[in-house]
């Protein structure tokens, strides 16, 4: 299970933080499983990507990178020859934005105002202390085209597919997706499976928003839901229960040691986040996350949204 969990941890660290030149693509295989009804979940490298597959063609959640686009069409077109009509962006991160480019040539993009604004602008991203790089603005047929404000639905499928707002969870453009007759949701990275999150407080992202949204979903499903995560295997609501659990406790933790005056270095000395040691990953440590925890209840950012020319 470590292992596991340091294996998945190795690819998020890839995937958000590395550019798609120093990376190779050439081995990496599409994995297609069913999850419920017409949706399924395709893994390759970078975020979950989910298909809802039927008579009126393919809408799907996430693209990953652009050196797999190819891959990820042979593999939808394994389980359908109809057409790609609707893709839709959880957030702006190039590990499940990557392939717009390439789709957008089949269908439009759909997302949240802040992916379009941010993938046209380009800026930071990070956690606001030992995670931070400069994010270069996406070419313009990467861009979504068609954006919204709060939520959208798509009518495909005998589904109404519903990309639903929260802000500044993982980022400040999240949308998490519901599959009602399918019985499924795409979650995106508001809820990944090993470990401690990243939060990108550079991005607008914070742990309360986080919260705020994982709690508003586990209230607006039904006990049997599949879940897809941003990164990991299908999950249940108790996977989900677990996690904003620890993302309760661990907040609350630091809140506390805030109220004492404790500083951040002190904080890390004195182990504060050891009780949940089990959550720690390559990618996002204890140390790392008691970063993004301070960073994001104090206000704190190494960076600020750039904008390019």
């Amino acid at each position: 299970m470590r292992i596991a969990r340091i294996l998945v941890a190795i690819c998020v660290l890839t995937a958000n933080f590395a550019t798609t030149q120093d990376q190779d693509f050439s081995k990496v295989e599409m994995k297609v499983t069913k999850v419920a009804g017409n949706v399924y979940m395709l893994q390759g490298a970078g975020g979950n990507i989910g298909a809802s597959v039927g008579d009126d063609g393919i809408l799907i959640v996430d693209d990953q990178y652009a050196p797999l686009a190819d891959r990820i069409q042979a593999a939808l077109k394994g389980i359908t020859d109809k057409p790609m009509r609707f893709i839709i962006n959880t957030h702006y991160h190039g590990d499940h934005t990557g392939g717009n480019a390439y789709f957008q040539k089949q269908a439009p993009v759909i997302a949240q105002d802040n992916v379009r604004k941010r993938l046209e602008s380009g800026g930071a991203a990070g956690n606001g202390s030992s995670i931070h790089m400069e994010v270069k603005p996406a070419p313009h047929d990467a861009l979504p085209i068609v954006t919204f404000d709060h939520d959208v639905t798509v009518h495909l499928n005998g589904e109404d597919i519903r990309a639903l707002y929260f802000p500044a969870g993982h980022t400040d453009g999240d949308s998490i997706i519901f599959f009602p007759h399918a019985n499924v949701v795409h979650m995106g990275d508001d809820f990944v499976t090993y470990g401690f999150p990243f939060i990108d407080v550079e991005s607008g992202g914070s742990i309360n928003g986080m919260i705020d949204a994982v709690e508003k979903v586990i209230g607006q499903l039904p006990p049997d839901v599949k879940v897809i995560p941003g990164h990991g295997p299908i999950s249940n609501l108790d996977d989900v229960r677990a996690y904003v659990t620890m993302l309760k406790a661990t907040r609350d933790a630091v809140e506390r040691a805030l109220k004492e005056g404790k500083t951040l270095d002190q904080m890390k000395q004195a182990k504060l986040l050891d009780p949940w040691k089990k959550f720690s990953g390559d990618f996002v440590k204890e140390d790392t996350f008691l970063e993004t925890l301070y960073n994001s209840l104090t206000g704190q950012k190494i960076g600020k949204f750039i904008k390019h020319n």
